[in-house]
């Protein structure tokens, strides 16, 4: 190309101006009148050619509103906060027509489009990390988990108590759910533990613990932003999205083959391979299967059983399903999964305050035990703290979005499924030391 074609071509570039998703601002409205007409026609197909691009458009359109406005952006996460409660919103309030709503709802739940996302991000993620790293990190991570817990417990019976709530009540229908592991993993098998133990329908228990759950996922999505933002002023506390205070001495492999698409199509039959693996294991072991899938995985890497070079294809099928799929999977949580009725029902000063402390005491117990343990305070607090106290496996998303931190997955889902499990256990333990 000579100089004046360079020059000429870098003109035109400039002239295409602004770009939303590396599109320029002409197209990308052109592609989002054809989608979103569609979905206002009623038109819009089934299953994921039609799930796709509504959800991608609408991520990028509330990422990129939410990356400007001011405040946000800075302190409470950015755009993927606003994606998830802006997509929630759009729903809640009727914007987005019920069959669209369908459509997404169906995609992420029926069609398990969560599922995939989540099976990239842990099995590249853990096969992309240094085999001594991640062994050092598992022995150290689990006291991070139980700090976690004991902090948020302690505190929310404190404040409960010195509110006039009660203390054994702040414990139990506050602070358990949210340091449960989510929805379907801990509330709902919570109220049936404490239906059984306390002779009432479970039914009634699950209705005091959703809105705990609800606000406490908000909640841990916006502290998430605000670690961020404090790593960023107080860079001794944060390791940038890497966990042990020792791994900057250790240099990380990057992706050896260069990016093509052969190995990002092995790279996802490899993700998908382990996720069935898990849920295989699960029929023979009582722990959910994405635990089992995390184990299964760190194994294979542990052991080398992997080829390096298959190691990288996972890494670069983790890599291009981050870069591309995460707003659209945000706007599928805040669609699927954000009941901003339950948020906005929960929000008597007494209540939020109990929340926001059980969050603050996970965010501090973790922190502490992570620096005691080797790791940096923040990574350990946004891990072993936010990802217990927020929504299971989509809370693990929108929180490790919101902090910029999605390396941290493997870690996220140790908190959720196994400590979430804990959970479950300690819960039983605590019913009978209060009923005896």
């Amino acid at each position: 190309m000579s100089i004046s074609e360079a020059t000429l071509s870098g003109q035109l570039v400039e002239r295409q101006g602004y770009k939303i998703m590396g599109i320029p601002v002409v197209l990308f409205t052109v592609i989002s009148a054809v989608v979103l007409g569609a979905s206002f026609m009623d038109v819009l197909p089934q299953g994921m050619i039609g799930a796709f691009p509504i959800m991608m458009i609408m991520g990028a359109i509330l990422n990129e509103i939410g990356n400007r406005m001011p405040i946000v952006k800075d302190y409470l996460g950015g755009g993927p906060i606003v994606v998830i409660f802006g997509s929630a919103a759009l729903v809640t309030y009727g914007i987005v027509p019920e069959a669209s709503k369908d459509i997404m709802v169906n995609f992420i739940k029926g069609e398990g489009f969560l599922s995939f996302y989540i099976a990239a991000l842990i099995t590249g993620s853990i096969l992309g990390m240094d085999k001594k790293l991640l062994l050092k990190a598992a022995l150290r991570y689990f006291p991070v988990i139980l700090g976690g817990v004991v902090a948020a417990l302690g505190l929310a019976a404190l404040v409960g108590g010195l509110m006039g709530y009660g203390a054994k009540e702040a414990a139990l229908y506050v602070a358990l759910p949210i340091m449960g592991g989510g929805m379907g993993a801990g509330a709902v098998p919570l109220s049936q533990i404490f239906g059984d133990a306390l002779a009432v329908d479970p039914g009634e228990i699950l209705s005091k613990m959703v809105p705990a759950l609800a606000l406490g996922n908000a909640m841990a999505i916006v502290i998430a932003g605000l670690l961020n933002r404090i790593g960023k002023k107080m860079t001794h506390l944060s390791g940038n999205g890497k966990l042990m205070i020792n791994q900057n001495d250790v240099k990380e492999d990057e992706a050896s083959s260069e990016l093509n698409l052969k190995s990002m199509g092995i790279g996802l039959l490899i993700a998908s391979t382990f996720f069935i693996l898990g849920i295989i294991l699960e029929k023979f072991i009582p722990i959910h299967s994405y635990a089992l899938m995390i184990i299964a995985v760190a194994v294979a890497k542990s052991l080398g059983v992997i080829p390096k070079q298959y190691e990288d294809c996972a890494a670069q099928w983790f890599k291009f399903v981050m870069a591309n799929f995460t707003p659209a999977l945000l706007v599928g949580i805040g669609v699927a999964y954000t009941d901003l009725n339950a948020v906005i029902s929960a929000l008597s000063v007494t209540y939020v305050v109990l929340v926001f402390f059980t969050v603050l005491g996970s965010v501090i117990g973790a922190g502490f035990v992570g620096k005691m343990t080797g790791f940096y305070p923040i990574e350990a607090a946004i891990t072993g703290g936010l990802c217990m106290a927020n929504m299971g496996g989509t809370g693990d998303v929108a929180v490790l979005s919101s902090c910029n931190r999605m390396e941290l997955m493997p870690f996220a889902q140790i908190s959720s499924r196994i400590g979430g499990a804990f959970m479950l256990i300690l819960a039983t333990a605590i019913l009978k030391l209060f009923l005896s």
